[in-house]
This record gives structure tokens, sequence and C-alpha cells, in this order.
């Protein structure tokens, strides 16, 4: 037998060649794609948005539509609140102010006190803190349809404080001080933490939830 017989055919040095060179790319691609969702924050699907149909500060109907393939964060204040809804109010804009000008994020803040709440007070109250309105909405409506979203989609809950027991003339309601995060298909993915003693706002929670609409963002 010659020496180039003995030899393995030319393709089959270069079916090897192509299999280690897929084979190395396939791993640059496994690193790649293990580096990406490496230090992901867990957002697994807590329930689903209903429908709904509420008013923005414009007094124009706002529907579950509208935030269609967005991802977006919402809380519950009034307006004559004297406690954590300006906090809260804040924070929210502070969120808004670091999500990227290119980012398709919204922002819904519902009150809890449609009475005396109306449009025109959401917006002279969105206005005060500098809200951009086209990424930021302000929603009231008839309690039930506020608590049709708040209560029974989102989890967020207020009760009216009773006269007797009011500590002040703004002390109408206890709430929850948390933002949610709802995604692109309108699943609660998320439930933040805004105020208390062991929460620090700006150096945990609010990057943690700004990471949290990327990742979303990105899914």
């Amino acid at each position: 037998m010659t020496e180039a017989a003995s030899r393995p055919p030319r393709t089959l040095w270069l079916g090897l060649v192509i299999f280690i060179a897929l084979f190395a790319i396939a791993f640059v691609l496994w690193l790649v794609a293990a580096a990406r969702n490496f230090g992901q924050i867990s957002l697994p699907p807590l329930s689903t948005v209903a429908d709904f149909t509420l008013t923005n500060q414009d007094g124009q109907p706002t529907t579950l539509a509208a935030l269609s393939n967005h991802v977006w964060v919402a809380d519950i204040i009034f307006t004559r609140c004297a406690g954590p809804c300006p906090r809260m109010t804040g924070q929210m804009h502070a969120l808004e102010t670091q999500v990227p000008a290119d980012s398709a994020a919204r922002f819904v803040t519902l009150t809890t006190d449609p009475a005396y709440d109306t449009p025109a007070v959401l917006k002279k109250y969105g206005e005060h803190f500098e809200a951009d309105f086209r990424r930021w909405t302000f929603l009231t409506g008839t309690k039930a349809q506020i608590a049709g979203l708040a209560a029974n989609s989102l989890k967020l809950s207020a009760v009216p404080v009773k006269p007797e027991d009011r500590l002040n003339d703004a002390d109408l309601f206890i709430h929850t001080t948390i933002f949610v995060l709802v995604d692109k298909q309108a699943r609660l993915r998320g439930v933040f933490e805004t105020g208390g003693d062991s929460v620090d706002w700006t150096n945990s929670v609010l990057p943690r939830l700004l990471k949290s609409v990327r990742q979303l963002e990105e899914e």
C-alpha cells in the first residue's frame, strides 16, 4: 500500500475541519447567550391584565389596547394625598426620566379618588411633576372601573379611611405604595416596593426596576 493510499481522503479532512469550525461557532454563540442571560432578574408572569376603559388627563378614553406591545409601570395615588403619594410620583418621574428616550416603555398612574381627581386635576398634578404625557398617563374613571384595573388586575389596593379615623383632611385612603411592571403581552411581571425604612429607592429599587424594564423590552 502506498503512502498516498494510507492517508484519509481529502473530503474526510475537510469534513472534520468544517465540523470543528461549526462546533466552535456554536460554543461561542452559547457563551454569548449565557453571558447575556447571566444576572437577569427573575420576572415570572404573575397574572394577566384584563381589558379596561378609563379616562386620561386629557379627558380621552384609554383602553388596554393603548398599551399593547409596550412594557409599562403603574401605581395608584390620589392628588390630595399628603402622605406617600408625592414621593411615589416623584419616584415615577425619576424612573421616566432615566428610561431612554427611544424606549417604548410607558408609565401609568391611577387615582383612587375619582370624585375629586378629574382629568383636569390629574393633568395639573402631572404638570407639577413634569410628566411627559406622551409616555406617562394619568387615569381616572368610576370607582368600579378603577377597581377593575387596580385591584383585580394590577394588585394595587386602596381602602377609604373612615371620617372618624382620619388624621387630617387629606387622610382619605390607605393604599399600596408599590410600582407594578407589566410586559408587552399585558402580563403582570414584577412588584417593586417604593417606600419604608428598609427600602433604598435610589441605589437598589430604581436600578433594579430600570434593568427589569430593559429585560422585558428585549423579550
